[in-house]
């Protein structure tokens, strides 16, 4: 009885999966997404708004208003985008809000929802408006490709196997929470990023390109921006041992991308 009752729930994982299957836009990868996407930006604005109660937006209007500008013409892009191919639903729930804050750390998120913070710590490495879609591109690209849903359904697979997200939040709230952090390169500190997989940074590459571009803004300032990022210093551990590309491994792929995102470039 134990035995087939294994086999049993093994076969409803497997179902589960196989339902939650859906596909990438612009790349066609194929992702498994077990979680319904407005229990994520549920999530997601909590965590947002917590974020923001400790790190309040830049008093650096000017700055700010870059940030925004820039973020609300590659959100609008999209939007068209997504609506032209009618895709817009994978949107459906999303409240675009792009933030300034004042930490030196050279970092932005976003998260489920479209809510977007910028760190001033990476200003210096954008320089200007072309080299600050590129970071703001790649973050909408994470969230429009539902990385962190992917990877948080791989997580409730393996540590509470594959229950629904209604019940993982009533059964195991705490344990839900921390992969959903954790998910969505949040650590025990909210606003400390953890990195996400190489194949979702170089996915979310490739498809900030082409959102950058759509939006107006030059794909081939995505090289300088990342050289520039390259030579912040520190030890960095070898792209074997770290879930991020190595430098080099990044900058080659973004050459390689160049060309499929020029297509879509706006001048």
């Amino acid at each position: 009885m134990k035995k087939a009752g294994v086999i049993f729930s093994c076969l409803i994982i497997i179902l589960l999966v196989f339902q939650a299957c859906s596909t990438v836009p612009l790349t066609g990868r194929r992702q498994v997404n077990l979680l319904p996407e407005s229990e994520m930006i549920a999530m997601g604005l909590t965590n947002y708004s917590e974020f923001l109660k400790e790190n309040p937006p830049s008093p650096d209007a000017s700055s700010s208003a870059v940030v925004k500008e820039v973020g609300n013409n590659i959100a609008s892009a999209v939007q068209k985008y997504f609506t032209d191919n009618r895709i817009e639903s994978r949107l459906e729930g999303y409240a675009w809000e792009f933030n300034l804050v004042e930490s030196q750390e050279a970092n932005a998120w976003c998260m489920p929802g479209g809510k977007v913070v910028v760190y001033k710590g990476i200003l210096p490495y954008t320089v200007d408006k072309n080299g600050l879609a590129v970071v703001i591109s790649h973050e909408i690209a994470h969230a429009v490709a539902r990385h962190g849903n992917e990877r948080m359904s791989q997580q409730l697979l393996a540590q509470l196997g594959g229950i629904a997200l209604s019940e993982a939040l009533k059964t195991k709230p705490e344990e839900t929470r921390s992969i959903f952090l954790t998910a969505y390169g949040l650590g025990s500190q909210v606003g400390v990023l953890l990195p996400y997989s190489r194949r979702h940074e170089l996915e979310a590459d490739r498809l900030g390109l082409i959102f950058m571009a759509m939006a107006g803004y030059d794909p081939q300032s995505a090289v300088s921006f990342w050289e520039r990022m390259a030579s912040m210093g520190g030890t960095k551990p070898p792209e074997f041992l770290s879930t991020h590309p190595s430098d080099e491994t990044r900058i080659a792929k973004i050459k390689e991308a160049i060309p499929e995102a020029m297509k879509y470039y706006k001048k």
